[in-house]
Formats: structure tokens, C-alpha cells, sequence
């Protein structure tokens, strides 16, 4: 019977796979199979016993890991006793110069390397797809707000390119925090490698090669939890990014501003009582969701701040933080990918809102024509603003209150004074921005 919404709302079938109990153990045995091998290889584990367990570990079977837990309770012993008892007299082995933590931290650096795997290539998706639409609307200006004000213009292909740029930088922050997390330990019972001998440094690495993960420089039982809690955190900033390109889109879904819309069925339904909504439930289920991946931060950095050289007050909230925060995110970051990917871009009201105060948004360009002109800059401030006002109070479009004022028209002409409230003209850089930025992570993230 399904429970968490993961199970059955939530989530993509390749993380889910990531965090199943059966994965979970698959990773254990792996780790357990690489102790021997690296044992062996230092002649700390018989070659015979090694090669016995490295071809028998995978025939355990989780279920029985299970009964065994049962009659002892101690989840790591119960795994390894049914390992045990499928390597047959190499079974003592198993096991041999290690303690819980480091078969578990050490799956547990397996799970995070497949994990971020798959997130960056999401992350890469999104990336190509906020690229390509900034590239398509680069020259698509309208109004930038602050606020919630209307303002000076901007252009839609700015607004995607700022969102491009923040996923390329999480993509460099996963390249950077990647060998941090996804690491494995053999330090033994408090992180002195006593039972490994005079060689447990080079058994450590050994073991960590054949798995394809960082070994710890130092450890006591259990790896230090401020790698794990940079994870919930870099989890958590992602997060955040898709929470404000969701909410940017909603609100400019908003029925009187219209200027986007998330792609809606010929059958979706809106409103089980109001036929005519188009709701964006798609960028709002980001939303939402981004507030539990965050939640997992508090919980990740006090895992950190265990008694002496360990406790297990860490387990039973990693059991949970790790598959739902993980999970959650992957997800939200496809559901955003899918969301602008269909992206219905309404550029018939990106334009009636950009002139909707008649050229009052363009008052600064008028300000800086002024001083440029040699008016003092902010006594030009102060005619337009007082002009501004007027415009708006009166209803009345901005270039015929400030043709009443002769200080303007000494310094600007009536059709100067037109052509400075064309907000066309005043998008600055804005596109060789895009461009400039579009190329460099097209070339940098996306191979070209």
C-alpha cells in the first residue's frame, strides 16, 4: 500500500530506482564485495575468499537480510550474515576489518553519485531549453517590473538568459561539491583503521578504486555530515531557482497580465466548479514542492553535530531526507523543463502592457536625454517625475505633458521627446547579452 506521494505522484522511475530498498542493498553488497577485493589485494583476506565473494555477494537476497534483522535487530549485521551465508566457507570474510558505517557511508556515496548524475543531465535539459528560448525572444522587448511595477523595458530573452546562467552555475557547483559527496570510507570502528594493520590507508583507497568513489582523507565512525549537508544545500539552492522561474511564470500568467501560459490540454480541466480556468498547476506543484526539498536543510546540518566519534541520531532522518529531497528535486526540475518546453508566449499583451502607461515607463530615458542635454541631472529628475505624475493622475500620455513644459522643449523636440518614449529603443545591451551568454554556455555546458 502506497503512502508517500512519491510512491505514486512524484518523481521519475530512473531516481526512484536510485533509492529503493533493493538498490540501496545492491549498493551494500558492492560495497562489501570491493572490502574484500581490497583486503585481498594487501593480503589482509584470502584470494580464494575474495574471489568467493565477489562472484556469490549478489546472490543475497534482501528478504533474507530481512528475517535475520528480525531475530537480531541490527540491519548492517543481519546484511552481512546473509551474505555470509551465500559465499559458503568464505562467508567469514565478509565483512573482514570493518564497521557499519563504512559499508553503509559508502553505499550511501554510491547512491549520491548516481543521483547527481542524473541531476546533471536534467539540469543540462533545462539548461538547453531556457538557452533556446532566450535565444528565440532576445529581440522581444516588454515590460520589466519592480516591485510589481511596471518599469523600463527589458526583453523576455534577458529574463530566460538570467535563468540560464543561474542552472549553469548549479551545474558548476554539482561538478564542484561532487567529490566531496560522493565518497566512501574503510575506517573501522572509531577512524583509526586499527583493525586493517599498518596498511588500512592503501586498503581504503584500493576499496574506494574499485568503486569509483573519493575515499575520506579522515574519519572517525561515520563520514562527517557537512559533505551530506553541502548536498541538501546545493539541493535546496536548485530548488529555490526552479521556486522563482515557477513563480515568475505564474505571474505573468495572471489573468491581467497574460503575457505567458503554461500548454494546456484539449481535455485538462481547470476548476472542478469554474469550466473556463486555465490554471498553471505545473509551475505552482514547483512551488510548493521546493518548500520540502528546502525543509531537508535544517535536519541535514544538525546530522552533523553528533556525540564523540558518533551516535545514530543521523540514521532514521537520512533514511527519509535523502530519498524525498532527492527524489523531489529530480523531479521538479523535469516538471519546470517540461513546463517551458510547451510554454505558450502571448506576445499581443507582452506588447498592450508594455504600453499601457503611455510612455510613463520611459521616463528615465527622458531624465537622461535631459542631462545629457546639459540640464542638471536631478533637476531633470524632478521634471520628469513631477511630469510623470501628472501623466498618470490625468490619464494622459507622457510626451503631451511634458510638451506643456518649457524646460523640456528647450532642451528636446516634440518628436525627440516621441522617440525616447519608444521603448524599443531602450533595451541597452540586452541582446548581445543573450547572445554573448548564449554562446558561451551552448559551448560550455551543452558541447556546442
Amino acid at each position: 500500500m502506497a503512502i508517500h506521494p512519491i510512491d505514486y505522484r512524484y518523481g521519475t522511475p530512473e531516481m526512484r530506482a536510485v533509492w529503493t530498498e533493493e538498490n540501496r542493498f545492491a549498493c551494500i553488497v558492492r560495497a562489501e564485495a570491493a572490502l574484500a577485493r581490497a583486503g585481498a589485494d594487501f593480503g589482509l583476506v584470502p584470494e580464494a575468499a575474495a574471489d568467493r565473494i565477489g562472484e556469490n555477494a549478489k546472490r543475497a537476497s534482501l528478504s533474507r537480510a530481512k528475517e535475520i534483522e528480525a531475530e537480531i535487530n541490527h540491519d548492517m549485521m543481519a546484511i552481512v550474515k546473509a551474505i555470509a551465508e551465500v559465499c559458503g566457507e568464505s562467508g567469514g570474510w565478509v565483512h573482514y576489518g570493518a564497521t557499519s558505517n563504512d559499508i553503509l557511508d559508502t553505499a550511501t556515496g554510491l547512491q549520491l553519485k548516481e543521483s547527481l548524475g542524473i541531476l546533471n543531465a536534467k539540469l543540462r535539459d533545462l539548461l538547453a531549453v531556457l538557452l533556446q528560448h532566450s535565444h528565440d525572444t532576445r529581440y522581444l522587448v516588454c515590460a520589466a517590473r519592480t516591485h510589481g511595477q511596471i518599469g523600463v523595458p527589458t526583453t523576455y530573452g534577458l529574463r530566460f538568459a538570467i535563468w540560464a546562467a543561474e542552472i549553469a552555475r548549479h551545474l558548476d557547483r554539482l561538478s564542484e561539491l561532487t567529490p566531496r559527496v560522493a565518497v566512501g570510507q574503510l575506517t573501522g570502528a572509531v577512524g583509526t583503521q586499527a583493525a586493517l594493520g599498518e596498511r588500512g590507508i592503501e586498503i581504503q583507497e584500493r576499496m574506494m578504486e574499485l568503486l569509483g568513489l573519493v575515499p575520506v582523507a579522515v574519519s572517525n565512525q561515520v563520514i562527517a555530515r557537512d559533505r551530506y549537508a553541502e548536498y541538501f544545500m546545493f539541493l535546496a539552492n536548485v530548488a529555490t531557482t526552479l521556486d522563482k522561474i515557477g513563480i515568475a511564470l505564474r505571474t505573468l500568467q495572471r489573468t491581467e497580465i497574460a503575457e505567458v501560459e503554461e500548454a494546456f490540454g484539449k481535455k485538462q480541466v481547470g476548476s472542478s466548479t469554474m469550466p473556463h480556468k486555465r490554471n498553471p498547476i505545473r509551475s505552482e506543484q514547483v512551488c510548493g514542492l521546493a518548500r520540502v526539498i528546502r525543509s531537508a536543510v535544517e535536519p541535514a546540518l544538525q546530522n552533523n553535530t553528533l556525540w564523540d566519534e558518533r551516535d545514530l541520531t543521523n540514521s532514521s532522518c537520512e533514511r527519509v531526507i535523502f530519498p524525498e529531497a532527492t527524489i523531489l528535486a529530480d523531479h521538479c526540475t523535469r516538471l519546470l523543463t517540461g513546463v517551458l518546453e510547451g510554454l505558450v508566449i502571448r506576445e499581443e499583451n507582452i506588447r498592450k502592457n508594455l504600453d499601457l502607461l503611455h510612455g510613463v515607463n520611459m521616463a528615465e530615458s527622458v531624465m537622461i536625454a535631459l542631462a545629457g542635454k546639459g540640464m542638471d541631472r536631478q533637476l531633470a529628475h524632478e521634471m520628469v517625475r513631477v511630469a510623470s505624475m501628472k501623466a498618470l493622475a490625468e490619464g494622459k500620455p507622457l510626451d503631451e505633458i511634458l510638451a506643456q513644459d518649457p524646460a523640456a522643449v528647450r532642451c528636446l523636440s516634440r518628436q525627440e521627446i516621441h522617440d525616447l518614449l519608444n521603448p524599443d529603443r531602450y533595451t541597452g545591451t540586452a541582446v548581445q547579452q543573450v547572445e554573448r551568454l548564449y554562446e558561451n554556455l551552448k559551448r560550455n555546458y551543452l558541447n556546442g
